[in-house]
């Protein structure tokens, strides 16, 4: 039978769209960056603000402490005899530098050309506010849900989510369900709703390399002195071969071989080269030979360089050999790497590589596993006739080259198949300027989980 979304529920959500739209610009105005201490308040102001509304629409509500960010737990469990949904989002957001290439301010949430611009407004506040709007529609219109809810947002998901895999094994018992939602992904075009069955993990470094005990006159100590700007630069320089492979040792021999059927299912998939490198701004294209784009972001690793810190970089000249250089090294991982030993491996290759004459410390900051679903169940099935019910075409399946460091702790502690069902776009500037979400998306998101709870109380 194909599925629709329900008159009723539609009709609910178009009636309190702009109401909908309004709540959501105030949850987008918490600056809620979790990486930073001096918006721990409003971190928490986000937890309360989002724990006041699922109270208000008839949830069971806590905000729980931790010895980070506190999590938001809502429940519903008016269904006896029906299956239950835990629903995962978090409220925390990334930081917003570099301010001054936003066009208007990240905190002051804008629409342009159909697009809402704030940070969080697709990662993932707004995507996880359109299943609290789903919710409220059938506990507004029919008093009751078609199954028993639990919504679970932590505050620390920007910043590695130390805690919630331990809180989930805590509490097992209480967030015990037959299957985990969650929407903090992409589609993978516009109109085109996706299913995601890939993930790739975490490791994420950072090198320091200490030189002299203070910055030195370059000229009369250059030369005689081992530069850690330019130790840092070989160290960073040596863990790539000339083809653009990974040359730490070691680094590939747990990266499983991908299915030739899968990979044939990406290669199929309507994507163009050209048009993802004009939208990166980038000259040119790279990577490991032997894969396509797609493959290299859903099913290789990589190890990037996210930043680098030394000597001096204000205006004009200033001659100096810096005492110190730093680099902030992420390597996303795939099946079935672990952060744990990526973190050996670099720690011995740097150790390997590090030129005399300076002391070079690596830090693992944090990490998450890859993580690989199976696109088959009663639960996937659901989600994916919702999709095409709100989007009038069935979904495609694809991967996802960033990190949601808890999908495969809630498969393993629960034991539960773990849906994910994104409604943001490529190119929406989720960790940088400008980070946007498609109205439309949002709009027709609400209605999509709203669909989907009405499939999934007939399994």
């Amino acid at each position: 039978m194909t599925a629709t979304v329900p008159a009723d529920l539609k009709a609910f959500l178009d009636t309190h769209d702009a109401r909908i739209a309004g709540e959501l610009d105030a949850f987008l105005r918490i600056p809620s960056v979790s990486a930073r201490t001096e918006h721990d308040a409003d971190t928490r102001r986000a937890a309360d603000w989002l724990a006041a509304e699922c109270t208000r629409i008839g949830l069971a509500t806590e905000v729980i402490p931790t010895a980070g960010h506190p999590i938001v737990l809502a429940e519903w469990r008016g269904a006896p005899g029906k299956p239950t949904v835990l629903v995962y989002g978090h409220y925390d957001v990334q930081p917003a530098e570099p301010l001054d290439l936003w066009t208007s301010p990240p905190f002051e949430p804008t629409v342009r050309d159909g697009k809402l611009f704030a940070r969080g407004s697709v990662d993932d506040k707004g995507q996880l506010y359109l299943h609290v709007k789903a919710l409220e529609a059938h506990l507004a219109v029919r008093g009751t849900l078609p199954v028993n809810v639990i919504l679970l947002a932590e505050g620390e998901e920007e910043v590695g989510s130390e805690h919630l895999a331990p809180f989930v094994a805590e509490h097992a018992a209480r967030l015990k369900a037959d299957a985990v939602v969650i929407s903090d992904s992409a589609m993978f075009a516009p109109g085109l709703p996706s299913l995601l069955f890939a993930l790739r993990g975490l490791a994420y470094f950072e090198i320091n390399v200490q030189g002299p005990a203070q910055d030195l006159h370059s000229g009369s100590y250059g030369g005689a002195v081992v530069n850690p700007a330019m130790a840092l630069a070989k160290i960073l320089a040596s863990m790539f071969d000339a083809e653009g492979r990974i040359a730490i040792a070691g680094f590939y021999d747990a990266v499983k071989t991908w299915e030739e059927t899968v990979r044939a299912r990406i290669r199929a998939l309507p994507f163009n080269d050209e048009h993802f490198r004009a939208e990166t701004g980038s000259p040119a294209l790279g990577g490991e030979p032997g894969f396509t784009t797609l493959e290299r972001l859903w099913t290789r690793p990589t190890c990037e360089v996210n930043g680098l810190l030394s000597g001096y970089t204000g205006e004009g000249a200033k001659t100096v050999l810096p005492a110190k250089a730093m680099a902030k090294v992420s390597c996303r991982l795939v099946p079935d790497q672990t952060p744990e030993a990526i973190q050996r491996l670099m720690q011995a290759h740097v150790a390997k590589v590090a030129p005399k004459g300076v002391t070079v410390t690596v830090t693992h900051l944090h990490g998450g596993n890859p993580w690989r679903g199976e696109p088959e169940g009663p639960f996937f099935h659901a989600a994916s006739r919702a999709l095409e019910a709100a989007f009038g075409r069935a979904p495609v399946l694809t991967g996802e080259g960033g990190s949601i460091p808890v999908v495969g702790d809630f498969q393993r502690i629960l034991g539960a198949p773990v849906i994910l069902m994104g409604f943001g776009l490529p190119g929406e500037n989720a960790h940088a300027p400008d980070e946007w979400m498609s109205v439309e998306n949002f709009t027709v998101g609400m209605r999509a989980v709203a669909a989907f709870w009405e499939e999934a109380g007939r399994i």
